[in-house]
């Protein structure tokens, strides 16, 4: 046994006496902030963004710092004095000052902490400032891997230290309880603005969790993305990462409905719709009161008239709907005036029932139809997804995009009343798990979540009532094992109740300027150094070609077995899929 700890500990040494030595600790320094000296052999090394450490000896024993550089400075106190600027500026150069007399300054923020306990390496804190001359080394992965072998199992890589060759290590860990689990469900974020990676980095994050069996995961994707890369469809540019094939390889059933295979259930649901729609501005009744009265008031005597939601598509649903606004009583109702009423009644009078039925009722109805190939309830969707009893849960993807609702009454208030749908179902759900003693265990991955739980209110009713809905989730679901995965193109207009709820944060390129920027500045605390990488980040789009293009980001949270100080990382992720592959053994 002690041959064996004697063994590891000289490993890990000599590991560190072969890298490269980029400088010393200089002076001052502080335990949140550390001064280097670089060396003349690294001054011409691109150091801002390299991961480096240093061993120190704390409280009798072998401790290893790892951190990232965030800025160098050059000083020359020579060319300072008022003099010698003069001569400088006259000649260019003086010398012997000007070169051999540069000293290069580095900043380096601690990240992360191990001790050596003699059998394995346990976290700690910097509690004390090494001398200064300590040894400043940059890490490689075979350093990282020797940390952190105790931990193999549960490190996931998305890319490499920024501006760096070593690979990154972050962990995602499962909300349950047991091997490789957090105990607790945790919302993340992803920001960035298009084209800057967003999308890309939240499939590998999906593949991250998906790597648990017994964890579901449930995207509600407005676009369509995640849906085409889920089915297999690739694309020819970009990152086609081909979900399907990855997910088939870790056994995880992959659940995709659509719009068209979703059967909305709820009386209100066909009301709000109605509404919408354009059936009643084609009866002269405008959007206001009067014609959500009228909708009301339709849905409750079809109701009452033992018409059921499902069999609303049928002619004789229609032709039931149609004498009912013909009913001179139910029509007092909703317009007050003799002459309003009149001036309906002669629309009504001379409207083409066949057209109604085809263009207007006909796409309504088709939301509510169960006989539909294929079709399932939002409520049995949900259930099969929190279905613990299953040892292999699946991921479901719900493409709500405009381009699957061909043939169905669909715009932007549709959506969001869908979407209000599913999250009041899974609220639900998470709540009776709840009352059960069961723990969901869930990612809820939302993108486009500015549109949909933007900071201010929103003046259309319905849109308003899912922010008010995703709040209140985000808020609740937690304790439930419910977590949010949320992705949105900015910070500043997304809600401050959300962003004070997650745990994790990704920043990708485009937060460096005026509200975004102040945004991103309150959460990162400040941090001049991390804020002054950060705007470092080059557009991904401003790359000569798409194989150079680089992927920036900044995480904040318990995201990695190196950022337990709670300090930034900086990493740029993989542009191509196969290296992601490869790295996380997703590949046969």
């Amino acid at each position: 046994m002690e041959k064996s700890m004697f063994y590891e500990r000289t490993n890990l040494e000599q590991l560190i006496s072969s890298s490269e030595r980029i400088g010393t600790i200089g002076s001052p320094s502080s335990t949140s902030e550390l001064s280097l000296d670089i060396l003349g052999t690294a001054v011409e090394k691109k150091l801002v963004g390299e991961l480096a450490l240093f061993r120190f000896s704390q409280d009798g024993k072998p401790h290893y710092a790892l951190g990232q550089i965030t800025e160098v400075q050059l000083k020359n106190i020579w060319l300072e004095d008022p003099t010698m600027r003069s001569l400088a500026r006259q000649r260019g150069q003086v010398n012997p000052v000007s070169g051999q007399q540069d000293t290069h300054l580095g900043q380096m923020t601690v990240s992360a902490v191990f001790s050596d306990n003699g059998n394995r390496f346990e976290p700690s804190i910097l509690g004390t400032v090494p001398a200064t001359g300590t040894s400043i080394h940059l890490a490689t992965d075979e350093i990282l891997d020797r940390l952190l072998e105790l931990y193999r199992d549960e490190i996931f890589y998305l890319g490499h230290v920024y501006g760096s060759t070593p690979k990154l290590p972050l962990w995602f860990k499962h909300f349950g309880t047991g091997p490789h689990g957090a105990g607790e469900a945790y919302h993340l974020g992803i920001f960035g603005k298009t084209g800057s990676g967003k999308s890309v980095l939240a499939k590998m994050i999906l593949l991250a969790y998906a790597r648990y069996p017994d964890m579901a995961i449930f995207v509600i994707d407005p676009q369509g993305e995640f849906s085409k890369d889920a089915r297999g469809e690739m694309r020819a540019e970009g990152f086609p990462l081909n979900l399907s094939s990855v997910l088939s390889l870790l056994n995880k059933e992959v659940v995709i409905r659509s719009v068209r295979d979703l059967v909305l259930d709820r009386w209100d649901l066909f009301s709000e719709i109605l509404y919408e729609s354009p059936f009643f501005e084609r009866l002269s009744i405008p959007k206001g009161e009067n014609r959500r009265i009228a909708s009301e008031v339709l849905a409750e005597r079809l109701q009452r008239g033992r018409v059921t939601l499902e069999n609303l598509y049928d002619r004789q649903s229609f032709n039931r709907a149609w004498q009912i606004l013909g009913d001179g009583n139910v029509q007092m109702q909703f317009y007050r005036t003799q002459q309003s009423r009149d001036r309906f009644n002669t629309v009504y009078q001379d409207a083409n029932r066949d057209e109604f039925f085809n263009n207007y009722w006909g796409p309504i109805t088709e939301l509510f139809r169960r006989d539909r190939r294929g079709a399932i309830s939002v409520d049995n969707l949900i259930q099969q997804t929190f279905d613990l009893d299953r040892s292999r849960r699946p991921v479901v993807v719900i493409d709500l995009s405009r381009e699957m609702a061909s043939g169905l009454f669909w715009n932007e208030t549709i959506q969001a009343l869908v979407i209000k749908r599913l999250l009041d179902g899974l609220t639900y759900s998470a709540e009776r798990a709840y009352r059960e003693n069961r723990f969901l265990n869930t990612l809820v991955i939302l993108d486009e979540a500015h549109r949909l739980a933007p900071r201010e209110k929103i003046e259309n009713e319905k849109q308003e009532s899912v922010r008010l809905s995703l709040l209140d989730a985000v808020r609740t679901t937690r304790k439930y094992g419910l977590g949010w995965l949320f992705i949105s193109q900015t910070l500043s207009s997304l809600h401050k109740e959300i962003i004070g709820q997650l745990r994790i944060f990704f920043f990708g390129f485009g937060l460096a300027l005026g509200t975004e920027f102040m945004s991103l500045k309150e959460i990162v605390g400040g941090d001049p150094n991390a804020l002054k990488l950060y705007q470092s980040f080059r557009d991904p789009h401003s790359a000569f070609d798409i194989a150079s293009r680089q992927y920036a980001f900044m995480t904040i949270g318990p995201v990695s077995p190196l950022s337990f100080a709670g300090t930034p990382l900086f990493l740029t992720v993989y542009n191509t899929p196969e290296e992601f592959l490869r790295v996380n053994r997703f590949m046969r």
